[in-house]
């Protein structure tokens, strides 16, 4: 949340998700509904967004039960409408896994019969009559110095997050414990594609040569053609183009090779690709 306020323009004017559903890295259906959104709803959105960020987490370290179980629920709610919205792989998924920690037996009994929580009671109640074992006490011990060593680790994060020079996702601990990420910090406004094509002529240059078209498994090219919705999977190559389109190749050595492979018809490439108009046919020039 940090990295955004203190970025883009954009996510303090309430503008962002004006933008953001259409030129993320790689749209869902879903994304088409969203960008054509009442500019009051996508107000709404980002103001919802900083709630979720900035004042929501909050709640899961506040002692009180209430306080965690809605924490819990609006970073669930929250991950899981980033999830509809397109495709980022299996991000929202793992960041809503710790969230059940938020949760205690009593809140979720109604996911258990009866049957099984009368089992569960008599069980409680049977140990409560036992004396606790010395385990008990060593996990105490090893929670409470596990608790200490985050936050040992998380006094540089809260540093840079209170910095006036914040710094984010540059370097990360070696053990990827504590760290300072951030995404989306900026919001391009337009969508820049990189659109593979190649040719078979013998001269590329003469206005004749057909050119044709390289299509990727999700990412936009075919604008007839429905975008796909595929998260928690992740197609990584089609991932990549979306960042290639800000830089140049030098920046992406990984393209240079990818044209190459391309040249050569690879069998390997042509899998990662949902048409490759030269397959079974002549390599292009």
């Amino acid at each position: 949340g940090m990295i955004k306020v203190r970025g883009d323009q954009c996510w303090r004017d309430l503008t962002c998700m004006d933008y953001h559903y259409e030129t993320q890295p790689v749209p869902s259906p879903n994304s088409y509904f969203m960008h054509h959104s009442p500019a009051a709803v996508h107000k709404l959105e980002v103001l919802s967004n900083h709630f979720a960020e900035l004042l929501a987490p909050a709640l899961v370290l506040v002692p009180l039960r209430m306080a965690r179980i809605i924490g819990g629920i609006v970073q669930i709610v929250f991950m899981t409408g980033i999830t509809i919205s397109g495709n980022l792989s299996f991000l929202n998924h793992l960041t809503m896994l710790p969230t059940i920690c938020c949760f205690d037996d009593r809140f979720l009994s109604f996911l258990f019969s009866k049957a099984t929580k009368d089992k569960i009671a008599l069980l409680q109640l049977q140990a409560s009559s036992i004396k606790r074992p010395v385990g008990f006490y060593i996990r105490k011990v090893m929670d409470i110095s596990l608790f200490a060593l985050l936050a040992y680790l998380s006094i540089p994060v809260v540093q840079n997050l209170c910095s006036r020079r914040q710094v984010m996702n540059t370097s990360f601990d070696p053990l990827r414990i504590v760290n300072t990420y951030g995404a989306f910090g900026s919001i391009t406004r337009e969508r820049t594609e990189v659109v593979m094509q190649g040719t078979t002529a013998h001269d590329p240059y003469d206005s004749s040569a057909q050119w044709l078209e390289y299509e990727f498994k999700c990412k936009p090219g075919n604008v007839t053609r429905r975008p796909c919705y595929i998260s928690p999977y992740h197609y990584r190559l089609d991932w990549l183009m979306w960042f290639a389109a800000f830089q140049n190749y030098q920046h992406n050595p990984w393209l240079v090779h990818l044209v190459a492979k391309m040249l050569n018809n690879d069998a390997f490439i042509s899998e990662l690709l949902e048409h490759n108009p030269f397959l079974d046919k002549d390599p292009p020039r």
